[in-house]
């Protein structure tokens, strides 16, 4: 891995709509912990020196109940779109130099692993930004991830803008991202919101860094799961039986080491 620094930024400003609940969505528990302290304790293991949330809904609880050493808050108000979000930690990463992550405060189940994989592949690959990707048999609602013919990533497309081709595409963005800082911060000054829904989406950072003639690339993890996020109440029940099988897993593997 590169001696380059490391930052994180942590998107969690979303109510959650679709959770059915008052709660903001990344203060519901998993295994008795907010669920935004997964992604917190994600960054630190992955050697993040500079850790941003990037709040909004019920913002005075969340730093009230997700407060860490070392963990800086920052509040998006209005909410205008995942790209807007990750503008207002621009002032917090001054004079930082090196890569950040970027990611998301309700997917809980990545592992350091695989987030150690990703750097490594932005590393190895001379990118300028990499974005985490799984390919799944039914993509769905997600957005759609548009290479080039060796493999590098023209754009990002959310499924309600995509054309019908490029809905056939299996390969989908997990809003996970590794990039460059001074990219990262400049790009997200550069997006519009021409879009359906109105929003500055982080995903057209991949169209800009390939505008500029930068490299981008997409590490495709194998492992779906890891990248799910919680929207539902029944992802959120999902998500807890799976770190409570992890959670009993390492308790099995220790018991049987001590036997």
């Amino acid at each position: 891995m590169s001696n380059k620094s490391i930052g994180a930024v942590i998107l969690a400003a979303g109510k959650g709509t679709r959770m059915h609940s008052d709660l903001a969505k990344v203060l519901h528990t998993i295994g008795g912990r907010p669920m935004l302290s997964y992604s917190v304790e994600l960054a630190r293991m992955a050697g993040a020196e500079r850790v941003v949330a990037v709040i909004g809904h019920q913002a005075p609880r969340v730093r009230e109940l997700c407060a860490a050493p070392g963990l800086l808050f920052v509040e998006q108000r209005p909410q205008l779109g995942t790209g807007h979000a990750v503008l207002q930690a621009r002032d917090a990463f001054a004079g930082f130099a090196g890569r950040v992550l970027v990611l998301c405060g309700d997917v809980p189940l990545l592992r350091p692993a695989t987030i150690a994989a990703l750097i490594d592949h932005h590393d190895a690959t001379g990118a300028t930004v990499t974005v985490m990707t799984v390919v799944l048999p039914v993509p769905g609602s997600y957005g759609r991830v548009v290479k080039d013919a060796k493999g590098e990533v023209l754009k990002i497309v959310e499924a309600r803008d995509a054309t019908e081709a490029e809905m056939e595409i299996r390969e989908i963005n997990t809003g996970i991202y590794c990039a460059d800082s001074e990219f990262l911060f400049s790009a997200v000054t550069r997006i519009d919101n021409c879009n359906a829904q109105g929003e500055y989406y982080l995903t057209d950072i991949m169209a800009i860094a390939r505008r500029d003639g930068l490299r981008t690339q997409a590490y495709v993890t194998a492992e779906a799961t890891e990248a799910m996020g919680v929207n539902t109440p029944e992802e959120l029940d999902r998500a807890r039986r799976l770190v409570a099988a992890r959670v009993e897993a390492v308790r099995t593997t220790e018991a049987d080491l001590k036997s």
